[in-house]
């Protein structure tokens, strides 16, 4: 049974960038969220947080992950994290949707996941510059903040907002009109309809 969401986490993880998705994942109850590191000990967040992870990455269950995110740092531009890579291509090919923002597009384009779909990133020529043998430049989406194509989320450091909204579309969150509202709200400051009458009577 998928019923878990993993979070990569790492020393110099970029903790915001998946943390608005992460609220909404909470937020049913359906699924529990464990936070995987490379190894069991704890790391630091790019803002400071310290983290212990749930588990180490040989101990993930792919038969029970519904999710696995992995978020930006400087980790992936460095180059390293060849673990996390090998585990990425190991999920894929078990059918686990897979999330990734900034410069974690870099880790699904090393596994390889990244050809053949539709995806973003932080900026165009990114992943070309710093991944060899990158072959997906034909499916890069310049013009959107974040995509879904074949079960793999990809997404701009600048769109956690809608890296959000991928997920919850992805575990099937609410239903599809108010996911729309969620993005208007989060985006745009736009209160839903069910909102706005308390709203005015508060004023």
């Amino acid at each position: 049974m998928r019923d878990t969401v993993y979070v990569l986490v790492f020393d110099g993880f970029a903790d915001w960038q998946a943390a608005l998705a992460l609220c909404e994942v909470q937020r049913p109850g359906e699924w529990q969220v464990r936070t995987v590191g490379f190894t069991p000990a704890a790391v630091r967040s790019m803002g400071g947080l310290a983290v212990r992870p749930d588990l180490a990455l040989e101990a993930l269950d792919l038969a029970r992950s519904a999710l696995l995110i992995v978020p930006g740092g400087h980790l992936w531009q460095r180059g390293e994290g060849e673990a996390a890579v090998t585990a990425l291509r190991r999920a894929g090919m078990a059918g686990v949707p897979l999330a990734a923002i900034d410069s974690g597009v870099l880790a699904l384009a090393r596994a390889g996941l990244l050809e053949g779909r539709r995806h973003t990133g932080s900026w165009a020529g990114q992943i070309a510059a710093q991944v060899p043998g990158y072959a997906g430049a034909a499916h890069y989406d310049a013009s959107v903040l974040a995509a879904s194509d074949g079960g793999v989320i990809t997404a701009s450091h600048l769109g956690s907002v809608e890296f959000a909204r991928e997920v919850i579309r992805t575990l099937d969150l609410y239903s599809p009109s108010d996911r729309e509202h969620w993005y208007r709200l989060f985006k745009h400051a736009q209160l839903p309809p069910w909102c706005v009458g308390e709203a005015a009577a508060a004023a």
